[in-house]
């Protein structure tokens, strides 16, 4: 709803239905079509679908405005620009430096080890771990809501002591409560790389990964991109295909978290001291 309630309600939310042009949706989203372009194709599109639903209870409206909307806007003139990432070669200092046993450094740590995008990470729950596997409900992955399936993440004996020491600081079943309720936000493990002088942020340690797969692990596309959770092959080769490649996942997992965890930045050793 956030694209809808941001950019499109504000100006268009006291107009009848059935009296919004291409004219309205081009002045309402000019300000943001060149500068936010991902956020207005989303507002558009969006407006898009409460236009269909209107036309399904009979209102009388031009169910091709937004297109139309689209072609008086032109094309986009944003760049879109790649999330700052850390060498892979200057991983293990940064994850040594992450030692308060706080919840944002277990919370960094957590997502370096296992390549996740933020939000499994932040809303880990203590049900979701069974032994050396976390099982992540598709709701919290990208994707089609109600589309997505579970994604399985086989956990490096590193993550599991992460994971152990996060336990301790869980409450309401989340393992990283922020500090009045719920979890701790998106903007928690950014602000805190910002503080520290950082450009690099959160989401590009998965480039990271990647990079370090690649380059040193030599592992093949389908176990790489698989461990980052993206779609490989075309709709055939997935529908033939009946495994998630965990057992390798598992063994590249490993030899990440060796080559972050090193002989002085592991969790189990730092607990131990």
């Amino acid at each position: 709803m956030s694209p809808l309630e941001n950019h499109i309600l504000p100006k268009l939310g006291h107009i009848p239905v059935s009296e919004i042009t291409q004219i309205e949706i081009r002045n309402t989203i000019a300000p943001i079509w060149h500068t936010k372009a991902d956020t207005a194709r989303k507002a558009v599109n969006r407006l898009g679908i409460v236009l269909k639903h209107a036309a399904a209870l009979d209102l009388d409206v031009d169910l091709q405005a937004t297109e139309k909307a689209r072609a008086l806007l032109g094309k986009s003139r944003h760049k879109p620009t790649n999330i700052p990432s850390m060498d892979w070669q200057n991983v293990p200092e940064f994850y040594a430096s992450l030692n308060d046993g706080g919840v944002t450094h277990l919370a960094l740590r957590l997502l370096i080890l296992t390549g996740l995008r933020s939000a499994p990470v932040r809303f880990a729950s203590l049900e979701q771990f069974e032994q050396d596997v976390w099982t992540i409900p598709g709701e919290l992955m990208k994707g089609k809501r109600g589309k997505t399936p579970d994604f399985r993440v086989p956990l490096s004996t590193e993550a599991m002591a992460t994971i152990e020491a996060a336990k301790k600081l869980s409450r309401d079943g989340y393992l990283f409560p922020s500090v009045r309720k719920g979890v701790i936000s998106d903007a928690t493990m950014s602000a805190y790389m910002r503080r520290n002088g950082l450009t690099a942020r959160p989401h590009g340690f998965r480039a990271t990964f990647r990079n370090w797969a690649e380059e040193v692990a030599g592992a093949t596309e389908m176990v790489a991109e698989t461990s980052l959770a993206h779609v490989v092959g075309g709709s055939v080769q997935r529908a033939y295909r009946t495994t998630d490649v965990l057992e390798k996942r598992r063994a590249l997992m490993q030899r990440w978290a060796d080559h972050l965890s090193g002989q002085t930045g592991s969790i189990a050793r730092l607990l131990a001291q």
